[in-house]
């Protein structure tokens, strides 16, 4: 019997990016709209089975996009602006 990896939807960066940024716009930023990275992190992760790599290449597609702003120490994001949410 052969046996068929499982599809994984977020393969695909930027099907990724989009409900990253959609997890991001549900949680509530603290000072200045940072939405902190373990916050976003364990839904993507845990809830979705998604994995790192889909995590990192989604993050880094969201912000070549515009829809996500990455701090330098990566330990946040914040939303480029409502307007730029991908639909």
């Amino acid at each position: 019997m052969t046996k068929f990896a499982a599809e994984r939807p977020y393969a695909d960066p930027e099907i990724a990016a989009r409900k990253l940024v959609q997890l991001a716009a549900s949680i509530e930023p603290v000072q200045d709209g940072r939405i902190h990275m373990e916050k976003i992190n364990p839904a993507f992760l845990h809830t979705l089975k998604a994995n790192d790599n889909e995590f990192g290449a989604g993050i880094r597609y969201a912000v070549d996009q515009g829809w996500l702003e990455l701090h330098e120490s990566e330990t946040y994001v914040r939303l480029a602006g409502k307007d730029l949410l991908p639909e």
